[in-house]
Parts: structure tokens; sequence; C-alpha cells
């Protein structure tokens, strides 16, 4: 499937920090329920099925990408208002993060 620029253009990627981490005990599948920090106390709550792969101390404050302009979106009952953006196979996933340190709500495309 092929997108057009002009709907690539639409997706609003940011770099943030994750600063908090709680399981998510009545969702199906292992998840957390995160707030992600995008600088001048902008945070959006998002949910994310990575528990099998990350620990909430490996999270707690780690640096990730997100897609920032997603309708919320009921997921195990929590409301997800971004989504982080991970690598992944069908044995590994790994969160992306920006390789040198830029400010938080920095744009990425």
């Amino acid at each position: 499937m092929s997108i057009s620029i002009a709907d690539f253009a639409k997706v609003e990627m940011k770099v943030g920090r994750i600063t908090s981490v709680e399981d998510i005990p009545t969702a199906r599948k292992p998840m957390y329920k995160l707030m992600v920090e995008f600088g001048d106390g902008v945070g959006k709550q998002c949910v994310a099925g990575i528990k099998d792969s990350y620990s909430k101390d490996e999270l707690q404050g780690k640096v990730v990408v997100a897609v920032v302009n997603l309708e919320p979106k009921p997921v195990a009952g929590v409301v997800s208002e971004c989504m982080l953006l991970a690598a992944f196979n069908e044995s590994e996933l790994s969160l992306l993060s920006p390789e040198r340190t830029v400010k938080l709500g920095t744009k990425v495309g």
C-alpha cells in the first residue's frame, strides 16, 4: 500500500519522555499505561503493548518518538492519546529514540 506525501505530512511525530508507567491489570494482553511529556507542560497518555519487551524501570525517563495527533481511542478501558514508534518483528521490539539529545517536543519527520 502506498500513501501520498500529503497524507504522510498529516502525521505529527515528536520526541517525548516517559514520566510514568502503570500496569493495566484488566487488559487481555500485557500492557502499560504511560504518561509521555512533550515539553512545555504538554503531556499525553499512551497505552502500549510493550510489557513483554520493557520493564517499568527501563521505561521510566526513556526518551521516545511518538505520533501525537491521533484521535484519542479507548484501549483496554484506558484512553490512549498518542502512539509510541517501535521497530519490531516476531520476537523483538525496540522503541525508537533520537540518536542525540534533543529538546522534548522536537518534531520528527
